[in-house]
């Protein structure tokens, strides 16, 4: 005898299929994340974005996570991601949305432009369940931040309490600033 599929069930997945296309997810997170076939996310992609899904593969290098701005940026998602895995009762990929559209809210709010895709958030999650990547605590300011595994954590400074030299020195608008050391010994005066 064939199972009945729920409509309900299958309704929910319409529902979070759109929301991640909305957000700008890769047809290959829809894939992983819903029961619903390829040529119905096909369908439905091509009628909620108007157009057909990037081709191409997956970003899987774990290197992008730990250049200075990105690092920041993934630090931040995941931190929020973390909070919401701790205090609610979502679906895995539900947490991953509702971080992701809090992590855009935050950017946003600050002025910044949003350096990580819901591709790039899914992917990075991805990393940390598979022991790939993991947050590690700054021993300066207290912060958890995105690092590698084997990172030594008693000496672990993240990159804003030791940003690299050029860091924040663009003027790249959205982009993180930084005060340059005259500035800061300028405000440091001031408030004296």
């Amino acid at each position: 005898m064939a199972r009945t599929k729920s409509i309900l069930t299958e309704a929910r997945q319409i529902e979070r299929a759109v929301t991640l296309i909305k957000l700008g997810a890769r047809l290959q997170v829809l894939e992983s994340e819903t029961d619903l076939s390829y040529e119905r996310l096909l369908r439905l992609y091509k009628e909620v974005s108007g157009k057909s899904p990037s081709k191409g593969q997956l970003p899987f290098s774990t290197d992008w996570f730990m250049t200075w701005q990105p690092n920041i940026h993934a630090s931040l998602f995941l931190n929020i991601h973390e909070y919401l895995n701790k205090t609610s009762e979502l679906e895995e990929i539900d947490t991953v949305i509702k971080a992701y559209q809090l992590y855009m809210e935050q950017t946003s709010a600050q002025g910044l432009e949003p350096m990580l895709s819901v591709t790039r958030a899914w992917r990075l999650v991805k990393f940390v369940d598979n022991g790939m990547l993991t947050m590690t605590k700054c021993t300066k300011c207290g912060g958890h931040y995105v690092s590698h595994p084997h990172e030594i954590a008693k000496h672990f400074v993240c990159g804003l309490c030791n940003p690299p030299a050029r860091a924040g020195k663009g003027r790249q608008a959205g982009a993180l600033q930084l005060p340059s050391a005259g500035s800061r010994q300028l405000a440091t005066n001031e408030a004296e």
